[in-house]
């Protein structure tokens, strides 16, 4: 079967990767000149399995608020009139209860423990060096309410079988020496060990180049998706800027920019682009720097280790399709680090980026079906895109296929949302 891939970043490359190992003939179409060059590019670099949690939580609501004031909130929203936004606001709103929050987590821990195992039998089927580090995520907090509001998530944890523990803050600095550097800023953390880290953008990148070498799937970059074109209940084609396109099955993984294409078929997919930023500094003092992810809570600022860089990566910012670099949103990045690693690297030399998840509004991705019988998803991963994407291109490809999935796939697919 011949399937097009509508995206190259890492949900489109992965999807790719395993339908080609499943025998189908893939084709991956995008408007880059090459991978991963959209929100793939500069992402966090943590791959947080256990820390997949939705951002619609309980009191979520009453600290948005307060973060509208705040200098380094996590939080921004840019004021507008816009219907889409106002729509994802009010359902996000909707999944801050106890009840939903329990739903929609459990939902993400079961793909993104499914990714796990999928990117180490990646990394060992494949050989790939993307900077990978298997040491775990420290989640710090700076006040006891951060360390009893992690309660429940640990509860969750548990529940799903998860690795964790709370750490004091001598066993911080154990995990991570840097911290010694900074003593009496952090209360307590939450390690991870199963989390994981590296670059996206070089995993992506070289698992495409895999999949040519070694599958002979071709890569059609330069083509901008403008459409779909139906054929009854299937999809007939796809259109682009240099022509229409055809295949016997489409996966449309195009992340932010997936709704616009589906709405040419009347989709109305719950995605809306939350803008993140990120500072790629050089590491300068390695003994100053993290050894693999700390998340700030407070601030919501991820600091990653590559080999010799140092990956900063946070804020949510509502802002439509903007991929403007305000030096605000710079400023509350170097804040964070040089707060927590003052001496790990040179933000004098560091780059600025900005790219656009593609969140729901549960925080939980779309992976399956659509209405049309040869039309897949495999988007909407919001901030977990490398985190979940290798376990979402296993599952989507055995969805392809007809094979019985790996994992439960309940409330997974676009159903979830028709069935509201």
């Amino acid at each position: 079967m011949h399937v097009l891939v509508l995206g190259s970043g890492v949900i489109g490359v992965t999807s790719a990767y395993y339908l080609a190992r499943l025998g189908h003939q893939v084709t991956v179409v995008d408007r880059q000149p090459a991978p991963a060059l959209e929100t793939s590019f500069g992402n966090a670099g943590q791959a947080s399995f256990a820390m997949s949690s939705p951002w619609g939580a309980p009191g979520i609501p009453a600290k948005a608020a307060k973060w509208l004031l705040q200098r380094h909130a996590p939080l921004k929203i840019q004021p507008s009139l816009d219907p889409a936004m106002l729509r994802f606001m009010i359902r996000m709103y909707a999944n801050c209860t106890p009840e939903r929050y329990a739903i929609n987590k459990e939902r993400m821990l079961r793909v993104a423990e499914h990714s796990r195992i999928c990117l180490d039998e990646i990394r060992s089927a494949t050989g790939i060096d993307y900077e990978g580090r298997q040491r775990g995520l420290l989640q710090l907090f700076r006040d006891d309410a951060q360390v009893e509001a992690a309660a429940k998530d640990m509860r969750v944890l548990e529940e799903c079988g998860l690795r964790h523990r709370l750490l004091s803050e001598a066993q911080c600095v154990e995990v991570e020496p840097a911290l010694a550097r900074v003593p009496g800023k952090f209360r307590a953390g939450l390690h991870m060990p199963d989390d994981q880290t590296g670059d996206c953008y070089l995993f992506t990148t070289r698992l495409a180049e895999y999949c040519v070498e070694r599958y002979g799937v071709e890569f059609r970059f330069g083509v901008a998706v403008r459409g779909l074109e139906r054929d009854g209940d299937r999809i007939g084609g796809v259109i682009t800027d240099q022509g229409r396109l055809s295949a016997d099955a489409y996966v449309l993984a195009l992340g932010s920019y997936s709704p616009l294409v589906a709405k040419s078929v009347d989709i109305q997919l719950p995605i809306y682009p939350v803008k993140g930023y990120s500072l790629t500094l050089p590491v300068t003092d390695e003994q100053g720097a993290p050894q693999s992810t700390v998340m700030d809570e407070r601030f919501k600022v991820a600091i990653t280790r590559f080999n010799d860089r140092i990956r900063v990566g946070g804020t949510a910012e509502l802002a439509a399709f903007d991929l403007g670099l305000p030096a605000k949103r710079r400023q509350t990045l170097e804040m964070v680090v040089g707060d927590v690693f003052p001496s790990g690297g040179d933000l004098d030399r560091a780059t600025f980026w900005s790219g656009l998840r593609p969140m729901t509004p549960d925080s939980t991705p779309l992976i399956g079906a659509t209405p049309y019988a040869n039309l897949w998803l495999n988007t909407g991963h919001g901030t977990l895109g490398w985190t979940m994407s290798c376990g979402s291109g296993h599952l989507l490809a055995e969805l392809v296929e007809g094979r019985a999935p790996s994992i439960d796939t309940a409330g997974l697919d676009l159903s979830r949302y028709r069935a509201a």
